[in-house]
C-alpha cells in the first residue's frame, strides 16, 4: 500500500512541476474553487483513509496560490481569502462527522446543523487564513517563501491547539497514519514538531515548479528526511520487545448502546445488565483483573443507586478492579454541580478514587461564558443535557490502582492535547474512556483512535481505550494496537497490559522539539532572505 502511494505521489510531483504556472495564473472564482477542492481533498490524509500525499500536495498548492495572489492588486486580501477557503474545505471534510452529534436529539438540535456546518469549519479556517496573510507579507521568490509559509502555518496550527481552550484535531502530523514508522518521531519532537516537518515537506514540493536549477534540492532533502524517519521508526518498532505487566489482565467493555437509547427509561435496566453481563462473561484468556467501562457508562447517577453499587461489589469481589466513566452530581453552598468523571472501585466495590474531567468540550459539555447568554437566547444549547453544564476538575492526575501500575485517566476529548495528558506524577499507563457513539459510523472514531496512538508514542505509555460503540483498543507505548474491537460491535477486549517504556524525550521536554524546529526554520528563512536580497 505504502509503495503504491509513494509511486502515485511521485507521478503527481512531476505533474505538478508542469502545472505550476497554470495554478499561479488562476484568478477569481477559479482560484477560489480550486483552493476549496484542494482543502476538501487534503482531509483524505487523515484516518480512516490515511492517504498522506493529499496533505503534502495541499501545502504545495497553497504556496502556488499565494504565488498567484502576490501578483494581484490586493495581495494580502487575496492571500487571506485563499487561506480561508482552503481551510473551510479542509475542516469541513475532516470534521463533517460533528454533525452526527446534532442528530442524537434531532428535535432540539437538528436545526443547528447548517450553522455548525458553516461556523465550525469557518471559524477554524481563520487559522490558515491568517497564516497565509502573514506569509504573503514576507513573501520572496525561491526557498525563502517555503520557509516563511512553514513558519506561519506551523505557528497557526500550534495556536489552534492552544487558544480558546484549543482544538488540535487533525493537526498535520496525523496525516502519517499510514506509516507507524514515521509516527515514532513524535517520541522525540512531538506531534507539533512532526507537523513542522510535514508542512515544510509539502510546501517544498512547490519548488519543483520554479524555473531554477536548484529547485529540486529542498524537496529531495525533505524526501530523504522522511525516508530516514520511516526507516529509523521501523527499526525502533522491530527492536523494541512487546513486554507486558505481570499478573494484569485487562477487560475493556464495549456495550454498543446507541446514544439516543442510553437514557431512555425503558432501556436503562437493559443497558446496566449489559455492562454487568459483558464484564462477567467467560473468556479463553482467563478472568480479568481490571475491568474498564466507557465514558458515562452507567445510565444513571451511580452513587445514588445502592443496587447498582451492590452489583459492583459482587463484580469486583476479592480480586478485581473496576474503572468506569460516570456522570456525578455534587451539592455545595453554591448549588448543584455536575462532573464527567471516572470512578475507580477496588475489591469489594470500595470506591478508592474519583477523577473529574478537566478539559471540557466547548458547546458539547458547556457553553463559553462570555457568549452563553446570547447563545441561549438564540436557542443554541450544549449537546450534553446537564443543567448549567459540567464543572471542570483538576488534572491531569495519577491514581494508585490495586494490582497494577498507577493509572492516568483521560476522558474522551482530553487525549487530544499533546504535552497535557500526564500530570506531575508519571503513570504507568493511560486509561482513556470515551463515548464516540455521538458521531455515528463516521471518520470521527477512527481519527480519535489515531490520536490516542500518537499520545502513547509521545509519552512512552500504553493506552487502554474503552469506547461505548468503539473503537476500543489496547495500545502499546509504540502505538501498536495489541487488541481491539471494531466500530458498532458489542463485546469485550481481553488483553494483557503492555509495559511502559522509559520517559521519552518528548515526555521530558514537551514542545521543545517544535520550538527548536520552528526557530531553525526562522534562522534559515532569515539567511535565505539575506541571500535573495543581495542577489536583488
Amino acid at each position: 500500500m505504502m509503495s503504491k502511494l509513494a509511486l502515485a505521489f511521485l507521478k503527481f510531483w512531476f505533474a505538478l512541476a508542469n502545472a505550476g504556472d497554470w495554478v499561479r495564473g488562476l484568478t477569481g472564482w477559479r482560484r477560489l474553487l480550486l483552493a476549496l477542492v484542494t482543502g476538501l481533498l487534503s482531509a483524505l490524509a487523515f484516518a480512516p483513509f490515511c492517504i498522506f500525499p493529499f496533505l503534502l500536495i495541499a501545502f504545495a498548492m497553497l504556496v502556488l496560490f499565494i504565488d498567484g495572489v502576490r501578483r494581484a492588486k490586493r495581495p494580502m486580501l487575496g492571500a487571506f481569502a485563499i487561506g480561508w477557503v482552503f481551510g473551510f474545505g479542509h475542516f469541513l471534510a475532516g470534521l463533517y462527522w460533528v454533525g452526527y452529534a446534532f442528530m442524537v436529539n434531532p428535535s432540539a438540535h437538528e436545526w443547528q446543523i447548517p450553522f455548525v456546518a458553516i461556523l465550525l469549519p469557518g471559524g477554524l479556517a481563520l487559522f490558515p487564513a491568517v497564516a497565509a496573510l502573514l506569509a504573503s507579507l514576507f513573501w520572496r521568490a525561491g526557498t525563502a517563501r517555503i520557509l516563511i509559509f512553514t513558519l506561519c502555518y506551523a505557528a497557526a496550527e500550534w495556536l489552534r491547539g492552544h487558544v480558546f481552550t484549543g482544538f488540535p484535531w487533525n493537526i498535520p502530523a496525523y496525516g502519517w497514519g499510514a506509516s507507524l514508522g514515521v509516527l515514532q518521531s513524535v517520541a522525540l519532537i512531538g506531534a507539533y514538531g512532526l507537523s513542522v516537518l510535514t508542512i515544510l515537506f509539502g510546501a517544498s514540493l512547490a519548488r519543483v515548479t520554479d524555473h531554477d536549477k536548484r529547485a529540486w534540492r529542498l524537496p529531495i532533502a525533505m524526501t530523504i528526511v522522511f525516508a530516514l524517519l520511516a526507516i529509523t521508526g521501523d527499526i525502533r518498532l522491530a527492536v523494541t520487545p512487546e513486554t507486558n505487566v505481570a499478573k494484569v489482565h485487562l477487560r475493556l467493555v464495549q456495550p454498543n448502546v446507541p446514544q439516543d437509547q442510553k437514557y431512555v427509561f425503558k432501556d436503562i435496566a437493559r443497558n446496566w445488565r449489559r455492562l454487568i453481563f459483558l464484564s462477567e462473561a467467560q473468556s479463553s484468556e482467563g478472568p480479568p483483573t481490571h475491568i474498564i467501562w466507557p465514558e458515562a457508562a452507567p445510565p444513571f447517577f451511580l452513587a445514588r443507586e445502592p443496587m447498582a453499587l451492590d452489583d459492583i461489589a459482587v463484580l469486583t469481589g476479592h480480586n478485581r478492579v473496576l474503572m468506569t466513566g460516570a456522570v456525578r452530581g455534587m451539592r455545595d453552598h453554591s448549588g448543584v454541580h455536575f462532573f464527567n468523571s471516572v470512578y475507580i472501585f477496588a475489591h469489594g466495590g470500595e470506591l478508592i478514587a474519583t477523577y473529574d474531567k478537566f478539559h471540557l468540550v466547548p458547546f458539547g459539555e458547556y457553553l463559553p461564558a462570555p457568549i452563553a447568554g446570547l447563545l441561549n437566547d438564540l436557542g443554541i444549547t450544549k449537546l450534553v443535557d446537564s443543567p448549567g453544564g459540567f464543572t471542570p476538575g483538576t488534572g491531569p492526575r495519577t491514581y494508585a490502582v490495586p494490582g497494577a501500575p498507577p493509572a492516568g485517566p483521560l476522558i474522551c476529548y482530553e487525549i487530544l492535547f499533546p504535552n497535557a495528558v500526564v500530570g506531575a506524577t508519571r503513570p504507568g499507563w493511560i486509561v482513556n474512556v470515551t463515548d464516540d457513539s455521538w458521531f455515528g459510523p463516521s471518520s470521527g472514531p477512527y481519527q480519535h483512535l489515531l490520536t490516542a496512538r500518537v499520545r502513547a508514542i509521545e509519552e512512552g505509555l500504553p493506552v487502554a481505550r474503552a469506547a461505548n460503540t468503539g473503537i476500543s483498543a489496547v495500545i502499546d507505548p509504540l502505538g501498536r494496537i495489541r487488541a481491539s474491537l471494531g466500530l458498532d460491535k458489542m463485546g469485550v477486549v481481553d488483553a494483557p497490559l503492555p509495559s511502559a517504556l522509559r520517559r521519552t524525550p518528548f515526555a521530558r521536554l514537551g514542545d521543545a522539539g517544535f520550538f527548536v524546529l520552528w526557530i531553525g526554520c526562522l534562522i534559515l528563512a532569515i539567511l535565505s532572505l539575506r541571500v535573495s536580497g543581495r542577489k536583488a
